[in-house]
């Protein structure tokens, strides 16, 4: 008899998912509490919610004020960190637009862990780098290995990872936009 209680527990938590991640605990006595804000130890992930509608509005605005399309911001932050605005790469590209600290400073980033001014500095990168290039894939290019290797190489630099990045990219604006329609 269990099942049910907890079948319509997590049923009348769904329209909480599209908001927050929720979290299971089990209790000494055996019942089970969810919650979307942990209060204290052992409390465990239990339903993952869709990450990028968290950024939803932030992605919005940034699209608009660099004139970017929404679903290719969605595309990059996507690839990037997969929506995490904690990500730190390997060589310390930061948050959820994964930007160097160089990269940060120069586009008036002071905390690239920030969701806004993560989004903020990305999308002007973005930007910046469409309009030295004029085509998205090497724009893309440039955003993941630099202008000037984009420069020294008159196109998409021969990098496995910088031509997966391109394509990754590329494959998730196409699922984007398809979802839009």
């Amino acid at each position: 008899m269990r099942l049910i209680p907890i079948f319509l527990i997590v049923f009348l938590l769904q329209p909480l998912a599209s908001q927050a991640d929720i979290y299971k605990y089990v209790d000494a006595q055996g019942r089970i509490h969810f919650t979307d804000k942990p209060v204290r130890p052992g409390f465990q992930l239990y339903m993952r919610t869709d990450e990028d509608s968290n950024f939803d509005s932030l992605i919005e605005r940034y699209a608009e004020e660099f004139s970017l399309e929404e679903e290719l911001l969605r595309a990059v932050v996507k690839v990037e960190s997969n929506f995490n605005p904690e990500a730190v790469s390997h060589k310390g590209a930061q948050g959820l637009m994964q930007l160097m600290p160089v990269t940060a400073e120069e586009m008036g980033v002071n905390d690239p862990f920030d969701p806004g001014q993560s989004i903020y500095g990305g999308g002007r990168y973005l930007r910046k780098q469409l309009d030295r290039f004029g085509e998205l894939d090497l724009a893309l290019a440039a955003y993941n290995a630099g202008p000037t290797m984009v420069e020294k190489y008159q196109g998409i630099p021969p990098f496995k990872e910088t031509q997966n990045y391109v394509n990754k990219v590329m494959k998730y604006l196409d699922h984007y936009r398809s979802a839009e329609n």
